[in-house]
């Protein structure tokens, strides 16, 4: 398991859908995944430390999660099938409980525990985005350079470039 970041979320052009970027937190890879208008929300929402009036859906599931007396330990982005990820909901005595990964990220991030990525996710679906000072010797990018050079990179792809060949 590869312990990833939350870059941010970033709107892919011209479809304006919305992409959550992980990165390896000792690595170079990222991980794009397409997610919903609603998990962007909320997740961009506690990333920038905005709290709505009422409890959206991801606080409702951290508020149940707390109310049944269990915490949560990890997430784990497990498996990528036919353009897919999948995730699990790692609580308390290694109980796990499938979830898509936007609506794991958005408990994750409200709880502060740390998100994994398996190897093989990584593998098929991340992305090194080449740093463009490697040869001046410049330090390594700020985080809000990483994500214009995301923006720049998302400019250039789609979801179907990481279609299999032979399927959806």
């Amino acid at each position: 398991m590869i312990k990833m970041s939350v870059v941010g979320i970033r709107m892919d052009p011209p479809q304006n859908d919305p992409v959550l970027l992980l990165r390896e937190t000792s690595g170079e890879r990222y991980l794009p995944i397409w997610i919903g208008q609603g998990e962007a929300s909320a997740i961009a929402m506690k990333l920038q430390g905005v709290s709505p009036r009422r409890p959206l859906t991801h606080d409702l599931i951290v508020d149940l999660i707390k109310g049944m007396g269990r915490s949560l330990t990890e997430v784990r982005i497990t498996d990528l099938q036919d353009g897919t990820f999948y995730a699990d909901l790692v609580l308390d005595g290694d109980v796990t409980v499938s979830a898509r990964p936007s609506d794991s990220v958005a408990v994750a991030v409200r709880l502060e525990v740390p998100i994994y990525a398996e190897e093989q996710v990584l593998a098929e679906a991340g992305l090194v985005i080449p740093d463009e000072d490697e040869e001046t010797g410049e330090p390594e990018p700020a985080p809000d350079d990483e994500v214009e050079k995301f923006k720049e990179f998302l400019d250039t792809i789609s979801p179907d470039d990481f279609k299999a060949p032979d399927g959806p």
